[in-house]
Order: C-alpha cells, then sequence, then structure tokens
C-alpha cells in the first residue's frame, strides 16, 4: 500500500517541480497587468449584453486573476454596481480561460495546439452563452438573482476580488515602476498564489494518483478510443462532467488534463475539460448563495452546454486543418531533479518569487492577506 502512495506523490511531485517556473512567471505578468489595469470602471464599461460590451469583458476577464472562486466573486459585485448580468457572465469565463499564467501551464503541459484550441474556444464558449442567455434568462429569473446578489452572502474570496490597488497615474512603464506599482505587483502576486495554491496542490495530487493507479485500458475504454467518431462527440460531452466531481479549479486543473490526454480523451474533451473549472461542486454552491438555486441550476446548463459546443466546435476546426496532434506527449513525469534547463529556470524564478514576498511582507501584506475572505463591507479598496 505504502509504494503506490509513494509512486503517486513522487508523480505529483515531478509535475509541481516542471511546472514551478512556469507558474511563479504566469503569475508574476498577472500581478503585472492587474496592477495597471484599474477594477474601478469596469461595471461601467459593462452596461449591456452587445458585441461591445462582451468584447470588453473578454479583455477586462483577461487581465484580472485566473482564481476561479475571485473571478465569481468580482462577476457578482459587478452585477451589484450595475453590470450587465450577461457581461458579468462573460468576464468570469474570461478570467478562467484567457489568462497569461494559463497559457504559459498549458503550452509546458499539454503543448501549443491544445494552448492556441483553448484561446479560440474561449470567445466561441462566450458567443454561445451570450446567445443562449438571450434565448432562456427570463426577467423574473434575473430579477430573483438580483435580489439575492444584493444580499451581499459571502462565498469565498470576497475580499481579494474586491481589492483595488491599480495604479492609473503615468505611462504604463512609470506605474510598473513606481513604488505604489511594485508594491502592487508583489501583493497581487502573493494574493494571487494564496487563492489558488490548495488547487495546484490538489490538481497535482490527482493528476500524480491516476497517472499512478489507473491503467491505461480504463481511460481508453472510458473514452471510446477505438471509435474514433463517437470519441469525438463524447469528449466534450463527458468533458465537463468529469470536471465538476474533480473539485479543482483555475491553473490547477492542467495536470489533471494533461492526464486525461495521455489516457485517450479527445481533442475538444481536453478542452471542455479545462472550461469547465466555473461548473465545479463548490462553484455551484457558491453560485445557488449568490443568486439562489434556480439561477445556479440555469448557469450550469447553460455553462455547460456552452463548454461543451465550443469544444465540439475547436474539435472541428482544428481537425479540419490538421492541428489536431497525432502524438499524445504531455508532460507526466517521473520524479527526478537533475541539472537541467528546468532547475535553474526554477532557481531563477524561486529568487524572484522571493523578492517579491519580501516587498509584500515588508509593505503591509499580510495584513491584506488576512482581508482575502472577508465580506466585500470589510474588504475595502487599497
Amino acid at each position: 500500500m505504502t509504494e503506490p502512495i509513494l509512486r503517486a506523490l513522487s508523480m505529483a511531485f515531478a509535475m509541481g517541480w516542471e511546472i514551478l517556473w512556469p507558474l511563479i512567471l504566469g503569475f508574476a505578468l498577472s500581478a503585472v497587468v492587474q496592477a495597471v489595469v484599474s477594477h474601478r470602471e469596469m461595471a461601467r464599461l459593462l452596461p449591456d449584453d452587445r458585441p461591445r460590451s462582451i468584447a470588453t469583458a473578454l479583455a477586462l476577464g483577461a487581465a484580472s486573476s485566473s482564481c476561479s472562486y475571485a473571478a465569481v466573486a468580482l462577476a457578482r459585485a459587478l452585477f451589484r454596481k450595475g453590470a450587465n448580468f450577461t457581461a458579468a457572465m462573460a468576464f468570469e469565463m474570461a478570467s478562467t480561460n484567457l489568462v497569461a499564467e494559463l497559457s504559459i501551464i498549458m503550452l509546458a503541459f499539454l503543448g501549443w495546439q491544445l494552448t492556441l484550441a483553448e484561446f479560440v474556444g474561449a470567445p466561441i464558449m462566450v458567443a454561445l452563452l451570450v446567445l443562449l442567455f438571450h434565448r432562456f434568462l427570463t426577467r423574473e429569473l434575473l430579477e430573483e438573482a438580483k435580489a439575492q446578489a444584493d444580499r451581499g452572502i459571502a462565498g469565498r474570496m470576497e475580499g481579494h476580488a474586491e481589492m483595488d490597488m491599480s495604479v492609473t497615474e503615468g505611462t504604463m512603464w512609470q506605474r510598473i515602476t513606481s513604488e505604489k506599482g511594485l508594491t502592487a505587483i508583489s501583493h497581487y502576486f502573493v494574493m494571487d498564489w494564496a487563492a489558488v495554491w490548495l488547487d495546484i496542490v490538489g490538481g497535482l495530487l490527482i493528476a500524480g494518483a491516476l497517472a499512478a493507479w489507473v491503467p491505461p485500458g480504463f481511460w481508453e475504454s472510458f473514452f471510446l478510443v477505438d471509435h474514433p467518431l463517437l470519441a469525438k462527440l463524447w469528449g466534450p460531452a463527458v468533458g465537463p462532467l468529469v470536471a465538476v466531481i474533480s473539485f479543482v479549479c483555475s491553473v490547477g486543473n492542467i495536470p489533471l488534463a494533461a492526464v486525461l490526454w495521455n489516457g485517450g480523451i479527445s481533442f475538444g474533451g481536453v478542452v471542455a475539460f479545462i472550461f469547465a473549472d466555473l461548473i465545479v461542486l463548490p462553484i455551484l454552491n457558491i453560485y445557488r448563495k449568490y443568486y439562489r438555486l434556480r439561477m445556479a441550476a440555469f448557469l450550469f446548463v447553460t455553462f455547460y452546454a456552452a463548454m461543451a459546443g465550443a469544444a465540439l466546435i475547436v474539435e472541428l476546426i482544428f481537425g479540419a486543418v490538421g492541428l489536431v496532434p497525432e502524438q499524445r506527449n504531455a508532460r507526466v513525469v517521473e520524479a527526478s531533479i537533475t541539472w537541467n534547463y528546468t532547475t535553474w529556470l526554477n532557481v531563477a524564478f524561486i529568487i524572484l518569487a522571493g523578492l517579491l514576498v519580501w516587498r509584500f511582507l515588508k509593505t503591509g501584506g499580510p495584513a491584506m492577506l488576512r482581508m482575502m475572505n472577508r465580506p466585500p463591507a470589510t474588504a475595502h479598496s487599497h
């Protein structure tokens, strides 16, 4: 019994070591973007669900934190401040599917084709969601959700979602290099890590366990590998459902996506699985608290349909132009640390992370960290 557990842990550690420097780089880039993009005008920029507002929601989401819980909390905050509900949900989807750290981790684990598929598919998914909302979202359901949202029931990462430390004075370079800008970068960097580390560790542990314990034959049977046409339809349909019960969201689901890809899930199935971090069970429960049960059920059904539909469209597009990889060589590695380029890059980026953490500790960061899970009323802008 001990040996299988150690093997799973060693594989989880190996995958974590492999992606350590891309994670640090991704969160550092995200922190820089958040430090120069203000949250204050977001609600004003999302007044309706017209194409311009939806495009703005995608851009704002891409510049936000990748933490799924923070994205969900901020989307509700925008809705309460007057943003259109559909645009707020588009922002939420972009926050977890178009951010820098996601693309870097996907490149490290899954390769450029699946990374490109994610960024092609995310706008398609949002477009499908807008169409579904236009057709099925009733005024009664929306008013019921707004009344519930205005009650301000706490979910998770409320304080993190409400904090706005962005610098808006001067040129972009001046904002980044100013004392205030460097402090904001360090604070966003540490708080984003604090928000998602459990998801990252959970994703690595689940991926390590599945890679070590589940025989390849199970995945091949489950994903209908011997029936190529059915597999293309089955993958996008089942991918989100696997995500729902995995409990892992944000960038933490990428290691598990690598295991599923190597196991035989279709190209579109991987994309659908990665899309589905906004309908995992803990977040569905938060929707229930934020918007009541009926809206939570509506969001699950429409999100699922948009995710599966977009993934299938991506599968068809990439298959037609020959961009679906023939070899399944996602980085699921054995435990070993050697003095190669990964180790040197990890050392360099650990030093960078240490400098950011040092500045965070020296500039009142711990006090702000304690406010991450407080209700919005006690976590004002800084």
